[in-house]
């Protein structure tokens, strides 16, 4: 099933999520066979302020797990997480029935 989980910084976070990059990109390597999109949301600036995953695990207990464990979570990168079901209505330039 696939999940969108939505990560919002903490203000004036930069330096934490920029020390702790290396580590949540191997940990995202971990996860590559369920990530199907992972990227960071962007500031008027162009700064990062924010992650983006599309996730697609067994359930909703698996995307919380992953989001728990994320080493941009376990520093205190975020303000808020939000974890949402998604249902794929077009893909790869088509409509998935």
């Amino acid at each position: 099933m696939l999940f969108a989980v939505i990560c919002t910084d903490r203000p004036n976070a930069l330096e934490t999520r920029k020390a702790t990059r290396e580590q949540h990109l191997a940990f995202l390597a971990q996860y590559k066979a369920a990530i199907q999109f992972a990227g960071p949301q962007l500031d008027v600036n162009g700064a990062p302020c924010g992650s983006l995953v599309l996730l697609d695990v067994q359930d909703r207990a698996a995307a919380e797990g992953f989001a728990a464990a994320d080493p941009y979570a376990q520093v205190g990168l975020f303000e808020s997480v939000v974890i949402r079901p998604l249902r794929t209505v077009f893909r790869d330039g088509a409509l998935v029935e």
